[in-house]
């Protein structure tokens, strides 16, 4: 009988264990939700809970159990919280990386100013945003670019490679005035 008692209870831990982990990689959407917004909570991009849930559109509907992490993931962010990260000014930054940084704009010719996260940059000509390359930095990174300020990586485009952005204005003259430069950029935490 003890030896039951033990086994039963020892099955009763071990499946609340199983359950709370389970529910610390998935999430229920809610009235309001949109994948950016559960992105910035669960510190994922929105590509990522895409895959995560074989996505093909940004619809989600209140209800809807969404997986919001990966056992990769996971790792990876155990490691990134085990670097030392630097502090400015109550800002933690993850990472810094010395980049060439070019200018767009969405008032050209076939643009539609809609970026590869959804945001739409002629509806919001003061955005902060930049393109990247996905595989350097995540879409949905939130990042400081010197002599830019605070932005978010919001678009990729097809010549950002590496260690390369193009830095968002929302008129042609402020992205002629910006050039071309090498900056160091930090990826906020």
């Amino acid at each position: 009988m003890k030896k039951f008692i033990i086994s039963m209870s020892t099955a009763i831990l071990l499946s609340f264990g199983v359950s709370s982990a389970a529910s610390a990689n998935t999430y229920q959407v809610k009235n309001g939700d949109t994948l950016w917004s559960i992105s910035k909570k669960h510190n994922v991009t929105v590509n990522q809970i895409k895959s995560w849930n074989k996505l093909s559109s940004d619809r989600i509907v209140p209800k809807q159990i969404l997986h919001v992490s990966a056992q990769k993931t996971a790792a990876k962010t155990a490691a990134a919280q085990a670097k030392p990260a630097a502090k400015v000014q109550g800002v933690t930054f993850t990472k810094e990386l010395t980049v060439t940084a070019t200018a767009y704009t969405a008032d050209c010719k076939g643009c539609t100013g809609i970026t590869a996260t959804g945001l739409n940059l002629k509806k919001n000509p003061n955005a902060k945003a930049i393109s990247v390359d996905p595989k350097v930095i995540p879409l949905g990174t939130k990042v400081y670019v010197e002599g830019y300020g605070y932005a978010v990586a919001a678009d990729k485009g097809s010549a950002v490679k590496g260690n390369k952005i193009d830095v968002f204005f929302s008129s042609k003259q402020k992205a002629l005035q910006w050039g071309v430069k090498k900056i160091k950029i930090k990826i906020v935490k």
